[in-house]
């Protein structure tokens, strides 16, 4: 009799032995228990959050380091399918701060079903994103207590590395499909903190977002936040404060529009054009598409004004200069601003040993983008590494030989940037510039200050060579900008 009992005891301990999780699972289990049970979780079909938040506006800002602009957010809806993998946000965004595209509120779909993410229009047409693009959408669905823990809930899930970081208990979590997430929960509340997923940005690189979560409440018998705040590296990107949350509701019709669903997959930035056109001796409007850039022939080397979007139009646009004057080698870019789609191309213009001239306020910024690592995508700079060799500009610098003169500006006082750089040829009477001035653009907020900083320096201008848009007349400035509009051009 009491052989036997010692052997059901034994055999009942080693039982417990071998079910006891481990600290991984620990970790996954004590956060579905603290939001509402492993069965309630799994049982949810969909997920609807409402409310009112803001965006950031991240590589857009004033200066480099500038986190003050925004976008305020109204009728924020988050509707989620989370067993199909569907999800879209509907928002109405209004610029806090004095937008190129005006102050008009601009409303967005965003959506991803599948590998398929897509836009809608404000007309109601529908387009397909990048598969990058689609890739980070798919990753936000699980940006979410409720869904990355149901996810990590999943025996086709991976779960490695626990560990502490502060009073947090801090897991990695690699879903069925792939997708890799770091999981925090608080140590005390056993609820979510942060979730963090990786990945690439042409000027950050490998970049991580993260989502916190707050101020916790019940909602048909789940703890779910009501405060969600993304951050891309360091920017807030994201605020979203809801004021309703709806399980199992109705969260509407979720699949991608057949536009979109049926559009080719879109691996990358499109195929680079670049067009040639001849202003005057020894300088070439580069265009073909949304972002131009200028070409300079001194008397011993070329100049290149602005590396824009990415590698790929960056690229084209070195080759393109070399073409046209293979006798002489490309030394510099200037860079007009530290924008991020006007910066895309700075590494890359790195990789091929150009010395980069930019505004005294963004060098700190360029030291940052150069040294940044590029693995999940590598980029040009990645596969060829070559240093930073930058100079500034503060208020002006001239770049002149026997065969070519360029006065380079700070355009003081934009609220566009604070880094901004005009080029002015005074031979050839022309001024190359970004953004500030976009010929035909519908609105202009930034023309009068342009035109206040060429009349300050007494500049004769002929004719405005924007990095958007098609060359005009000095004239056609002077008319963007009603108050002087009667003012005789120079």
């Amino acid at each position: 009799m009491k052989r036997t009992t010692w052997l059901a005891l034994f055999a009942a301990a080693a039982l417990t032995a071998c079910s006891q999780a481990t600290p991984e699972q620990q970790i996954i289990n004590d956060a579905a228990a603290a939001l509402g049970g492993r069965d309630r979780i799994l049982a949810v079909k969909t997920l609807v959050i409402e409310g009112t938040g803001t965006n950031g506006n991240l590589g857009q800002d004033m200066t480099p380091a500038a986190t003050s602009q925004a976008f305020n957010l109204t009728g924020y809806k988050r509707a989620v399918d989370v067993a199909a993998g569907r999800a879209r946000v509907e928002q109405t965004r209004t610029p806090n701060f004095t937008y190129f595209q005006g102050q008009a509120p601009q409303k967005q779909v965003l959506g991803i079903d599948g590998d398929v993410g897509y836009n809608v229009a404000a007309n109601g047409n529908a387009t397909r994103v990048s598969n990058a693009v689609a890739k980070d959408r798919r990753a936000e669905i699980y940006h979410h207590p409720l869904t990355i823990v149901r996810a990590a809930l999943d025996p086709a899930a991976k779960l490695t590395q626990p560990r502490t970081a502060g009073n947090q208990s801090v897991v990695d979590v690699t879903t069925a499909s792939g997708l890799a997430f770091t999981l925090a929960i608080d140590g005390t509340t056993k609820l979510p903190a942060r979730v963090v997923s990786m990945t690439d940005n042409p000027n950050l690189g490998d970049v991580a977002i993260e989502t916190s979560f707050t101020d916790y409440q019940d909602v048909s018998g789940l703890k779910l936040p009501a405060h969600l705040t993304t951050k891309t590296d360091t920017v807030t990107t994201t605020d979203i404060r809801a004021t309703k949350q709806t399980v199992d509701g109705d969260a509407g019709d979720l699949a991608a529009p057949a536009a979109a669903a049926s559009a080719a997959p879109v691996v990358g930035p499109p195929p680079a054009t670049v067009t040639v056109e001849e202003l005057a001796k020894g300088v070439w409007f580069l265009g073909g598409q949304s972002h131009h850039s200028v070409l300079v022939e001194f008397a011993d080397h070329l100049t290149l004004i602005e590396a824009p979007q990415n590698d790929v139009r960056s690229l084209a646009v070195i080759a393109k200069a070399r073409e046209l004057r293979p006798g002489k080698p490309l030394t510099y870019v200037v860079n007009t601003h530290h924008h991020f789609d006007h910066s895309g191309g700075i590494r890359a213009a790195v990789s091929e040993a150009l010395t980069v001239v930019t505004q005294k306020g963004a060098e700190a910024f360029y030291h940052d983008a150069i040294g940044r690592s590029h693995t999940i995508v590598p980029d040009a700079l990645a596969k060829n590494p070559k240093p930073l060799k930058i100079e500034t500009v503060d208020e002006e610098m001239v770049l002149k030989d026997a065969a070519m003169t360029v006065n380079l500006y700070r355009i003081a006082g934009n609220e566009h940037a604070d880094t901004l750089l005009m080029a002015y040829f005074p031979r050839e009477r022309l001024l190359v510039e970004a953004d500030v001035y976009s010929p035909a653009a519908a609105v202009q907020p930034y023309a009068a200050n342009l035109l206040e900083n060429i009349r300050k320096r007494n500049l004769q201008v002929a004719r405005i060579v924007p990095i958007h848009g098609t060359i005009v007349p000095f004239s056609e400035l002077v008319k963007a900008v009603p108050s002087t509009a009667s003012t005789a051009s120079q």
